[in-house]
């Protein structure tokens, strides 16, 4: 086989130009300490890299998702803290309220203060997270959800909740609507509440409402009359004898498995009603009660109105300290839930970076002495050339 001189020397440069070139990429693998620069230096390697950094960039967006949601639920735990601090305030005025030692007019003074604290308790309802969306408006953030219109409270947000992703297929809800926190609590014992008749002439007073045996129970509204002042008969909504019996003060009166203490004379036609407990909002809770404080007490048939008002309002009270308890469990739950998904992203993170870097981080050592032999083997290549650019068949003749 015979070779020209000017293909040794072109198959003899471009050796050295490939030599060169993969001693130009290893200087740069060892100034960046890099082993992938570009994606033909190992596919599959590449490949995997890009899947890596895709999952570590979606771990960092459930982090600052998690950071915005922990933010929000801890002004909530703060908001739902205040309103327990204001309820437990209220409950304690309404029960130095119904001292009998008390006047009209230091019943008055409660009043004045009990409805400080309902402004106080709008206040907190229409609180924002710090970033000016409001903490209990379900989805509908830029407006206020509480308000007086007339005589009544009103929630002008939604019913909704914003999921928020912390995790791969992991939500959690970044707030309470209004409606469930304030408005949707029941009165009563939570099932069931009693509560005497406005035209009631005796001073008949309702004690402790309690649930005896559910299964008996059958919602509806239930009407108890009295005959005279012991003897009393119960009906349903459409009229129907239920049960009738003969009661005396301080006893317990119950029927279809609910019970309640009656105390105080009554008057013949005085009634009572019992009835499934329905929703009130907890300002209106407090605006009755206070109203009941403040009214003027001069006999005993008005004193009765009075004690049942404030009786009536402690317990719905008492119901929604217990409805704002279990909202902050459930906030608490959902701080732990982040807490724990967090700790659970930051492993995944370091597992990926782990990966990341067994795969594109050069390992120095093999580098260095890989480019120290391509360096020689380049210098006996450029040797070697010289030698053989200087042959010539003229020599031998």
């Amino acid at each position: 086989m015979r070779t020209s001189t000017l293909g040794s020397y072109q198959s003899g440069l471009s050796l050295m130009q490939r030599m060169q070139a993969a001693i130009d990429h290893t200087q740069k693998q060892v100034s960046t300490g890099r082993r992938l620069l570009t994606p033909s230096d190992d596919p599959l390697g590449a490949t995997r890299a890009l899947e890596l950094r895709e999952s570590l960039a979606g771990l960092a967006q459930f982090d600052r998702n998690a950071t915005m949601a922990q933010n929000r639920l801890s002004h909530e735990e703060s908001a739902l803290a205040s309103v327990n601090n204001v309820l437990q305030r209220v409950r304690e005025l309404a029960l130095q309220a119904n001292n009998a030692t008390q006047s009209n007019e230091t019943r008055a003074q409660i009043a004045v203060e009990m409805r400080e604290h309902l402004d106080q308790l709008v206040q907190i309802a229409n609180q924002t997270d710090g970033n000016g969306r409001y903490l209990f408006a379900g989805g509908k953030l830029d407006a206020a959800p509480v308000a007086k219109v007339g005589g009544s409270y009103t929630y002008s947000g939604d019913q909704g909740q914003r999921l928020v992703e912390i995790g791969d297929g992991r939500f959690v809800a970044d707030g309470d609507s209004g409606d469930a926190v304030f408005f949707r609590v029941r009165t009563g014992n939570g099932t069931v509440q009693a509560l005497p008749d406005g035209a009631n002439t005796g001073s008949g007073v309702i004690g402790a409402v309690g649930t005896a045996d559910m299964a008996a129970w059958v919602p509806d509204r239930y009407t108890v009359e009295f005959l005279d002042d012991t003897n009393y008969e119960v009906r349903d909504s459409g009229g129907a004898l239920v049960t009738s019996g003969a009661h005396a003060s301080g006893e317990e009166l119950g029927f279809l498995g609910v019970r309640f203490e009656l105390s105080g004379s009554v008057a013949a036609g005085d009634r009572f009603v019992v009835e499934a407990s329905p929703n009130q909002d907890v300002f209106s809770t407090i605006d009755k009660l206070a109203s009941a404080i403040e009214m003027s007490v001069i006999d005993d048939t008005s004193g009765a109105v009075q004690t049942n008002g404030i009786n009536a309002g402690l317990r719905d009270i008492d119901q929604a300290i217990g409805r704002i308890l279990d909202v902050r469990t459930q906030v608490g739950s959902r701080l732990a839930a982040i807490e724990s998904q967090v700790d659970n992203n930051s492993n995944q993170s370091l597992i990926a970076t782990e990966l990341l870097a067994d795969i594109e981080d050069l390992d120095y050592a093999e580098a260095l002495s890989r480019l120290s032999q391509q360096i020689s083997t380049l210098e006996a290549a450029q040797q070697s050339f010289v030698a053989a650019r200087q042959l010539s068949l003229f020599d031998y003749l």
